[in-house]
């Protein structure tokens, strides 16, 4: 009993690194489009992300390839928690999405 506890509290673990994580990249292309230096943003939070996420990887897994594993299985659902609440948020585009296709 005590052995499923622990995989999912891996799991819980690896969707707030995947939340953090997906959730950072989106609020980064916000920023970094409409800045001037784009790529120091891209650049600076692709470190701190990559950081974060892989220092909680090793922290969780505890060198147990299980919950190693588990907080994968989490990180990969805040992927897809995340693709989705930003989906709608790309419906509300001040312009068409047709727009975007055609170069002036």
């Amino acid at each position: 009993m005590n052995n499923n506890v622990t995989i999912l509290l891996a799991a819980m673990a690896g969707g707030i690194l995947g939340l953090i994580f997906f959730g950072g990249l989106w609020w980064t292309v916000g920023k970094g489009v409409q800045s001037k230096n784009p790529a120091l943003w891209f650049f600076a939070s692709l470190l701190l992300r990559m950081s974060i996420a892989l220092a909680g990887f090793y922290f969780v897994s505890g060198h147990h390839w299980e919950r190693m594993v588990s907080c994968l299985v989490g990180f990969v659902v805040a992927r897809l928690v995340v693709t989705w609440l930003t989906r709608a948020s790309r419906s509300r585009q001040p312009f068409p999405a047709q727009d975007i296709r055609h170069a002036p």
